[in-house]
């Protein structure tokens, strides 16, 4: 049986708002990002998020840890 993936409608948003102040995508932020992916029903502007997101980390404005979470 697959497993039903439901994202809520502020969840992108938020996340995007975490990755951009603390400069990191964690372990759990990016999946997020997949459970977004796999939604295939993104807005115009989830797309523009994402796309912000993986240009600021191919410009290394942003590092990808392998941490849970950023917070101590």
């Amino acid at each position: 049986m697959p497993v039903q993936l439901c994202l809520l409608d502020w969840a992108l948003a938020d996340l995007f708002a975490t990755v951009a102040d603390s400069g990191t995508l964690t372990l759990a932020d990016r999946y997020g990002l997949l459970a977004a992916l796999l939604q295939e029903s993104l807005t115009e502007e989830e797309r523009m998020m994402v796309d912000r997101m993986l240009y600021a980390i191919w410009r290394g404005r942003i590092t990808v840890v392998d941490e849970l979470s950023v917070v101590q």
